[in-house]
């Protein structure tokens, strides 16, 4: 299994490269990367997070939305803005609120390499935007609003009505 790469390491601010091609290579990287997310109870991981320029994201929310494997996803429409919590395997123990779009449009091609689209809302657009913003060389904390202390998490979830 790969591992998580931590900042300050420079692939992380690097943008990724666009897949040119689907070949096993990029199918044994999506299958890695779910791995990972996995062992980590994670959501979401950016293929730079495990060492790799490429512009590949694995997303698994919840069984009910399922896992999404995207190649070159782009956000092709957005709306709304909402303000909520995020950390990052790369940041152990940071966490912060961070403003997205409430709602998102991303185009993206699969492990078939066909072209798909999916519309997503709530915290699964923003898990989207969040490890579609590592492919571009950016980082969460950039955006912190809030920072949150690791012993306080718990608390400050459960005081702002989290789950």
């Amino acid at each position: 299994m790969k591992k998580i790469v931590l900042y300050p390491n420079k692939v992380l601010t690097t943008p990724t490269k666009k897949v040119t091609h689907i070949d096993d290579e990029i199918i044994d990287l999506l299958d890695d990367m779910y791995q990972v997310i996995k062992a980590k109870d994670a959501i979401g991981l950016a293929a730079n997070q495990v060492g790799v320029s490429k512009s590949v994201i694995v997303i698994e929310l919840d069984e009910e939305t399922g896992l999404f494997e995207m190649i070159n996803p782009e956000i092709i429409a957005s709306s709304g803005k909402s303000i909520d919590v995020e950390g990052c395997l790369s940041f152990p123990d940071v966490y912060g609120t961070v403003e997205r779009y409430e709602e998102v449009t991303v185009r993206y091609v699969d492990r078939e390499g066909y072209e798909m689209e999916v519309d997503a809302t709530g915290y699964l657009a923003r898990a989207f935007q969040h490890e579609m913003e590592h492919l571009r060389g950016e980082l969460f904390t950039d955006s912190i609003i809030e920072t949150i202390e690791p012993d306080n998490l718990v608390a400050y979830m459960e005081e702002h009505g989290y789950d």
